[in-house]
Formats: structure tokens, C-alpha cells, sequence
């Protein structure tokens, strides 16, 4: 697989009832989807469209609700959401310190710099959510380990 570029980006959101805003300034490193049955319940549908930047370049501010659950890979996985409306805002995995992930569905319109590399989780992945056929699968994680 060739290594894209990882775009930099410069970006705003606010949940659906505007309680809590989130920017991320900075490169991001990863751009994925995944089909694990955890963001199949996240997002209500069949997979989750995801975007990993580095912590110190995502600034969230407002009230936020979290809850913390085991992962498929033994580390403990946080998914933080507006306490008012539900909106998903953030995820973060002990097994990845240096990454916050955010669902790119939040930045609305604003999602030109978006270009997965990979469906994670395919063999949770249900035939009637379309993903692209050229997208590269991985049963669990990608075999190299690495996002």
C-alpha cells in the first residue's frame, strides 16, 4: 500500500446542539474506517469514519460525557460525546496514547482532506454497507501492527 499524504489541517465543529466545540490544528496521521461491532453501535450504522490527529493539536471545549470500555485489543477504549444532544466527539485507546481519534461525519461539509486507507474490523463489516471494493481490508487491525 502506498503511503498518501497526510494532509494538515485547520478545522471547526460543534456538536448537533452546539454545547461543545472541537479544533484540530495540525497534521492528521491516519484515515480510516472501521466496521467493530463497538462503532457500529457508536455511529448506528455500519461502520465508523475516523480520523486520528495528535492530542496536543485538538482542543475540545464545553461539556463533555465519557464512558470507558474494554477493546478487542485488551486496551481500555474511551468514547467522549455531548452530554445534551449525543453528538460523538472523540475517541481515545490506551494502547494509543499519542492519537486522538475524531469522527469525521462531525466537521460537516469540511471533509475534502479525507481519504481512507483502510477498513478495520472487516469481518464484523455487514454486505449491505457499501465501502469501497479497492479499499484495503484487515480482519483486526492493519498486519503491520501500525495506523
Amino acid at each position: 500500500m502506498s503511503k498518501a499524504p497526510k494532509p494538515s489541517v485547520d478545522l471547526s465543529a460543534r456538536c448537533a446542539c452546539g454545547a461543545v466545540a472541537v479544533r484540530v490544528h495540525g497534521p492528521i496521521f491516519a484515515m480510516l474506517m472501521c466496521s467493530c461491532l463497538d462503532c457500529q453501535k457508536a455511529t448506528g450504522t455500519g461502520h465508523a469514519t475516523v480520523a486520528l490527529a495528535a492530542p496536543s493539536d485538538v482542543t475540545i471545549t464545553g461539556p463533555v460525557s465519557s464512558f470507558e470500555r474494554p477493546a478487542d485489543s485488551g486496551a481500555l477504549f474511551t468514547r467522549s460525546f455531548c452530554p445534551h444532544c449525543g453528538t460523538p466527539i472523540a475517541g481515545r485507546s490506551s494502547r494509543a496514547p499519542d492519537a486522538i481519534m475524531l469522527p469525521v461525519g462531525l466537521f460537516g461539509a469540511d471533509t475534502g482532506w479525507f481519504a481512507p486507507n483502510q477498513l478495520i474490523f472487516a469481518r464484523s463489516h455487514h454486505q449491505w454497507d457499501a465501502i469501497a471494493p479497492d479499499l484495503p481490508r484487515y480482519v483486526r487491525y492493519r498486519d503491520s501492527g501500525e495506523i
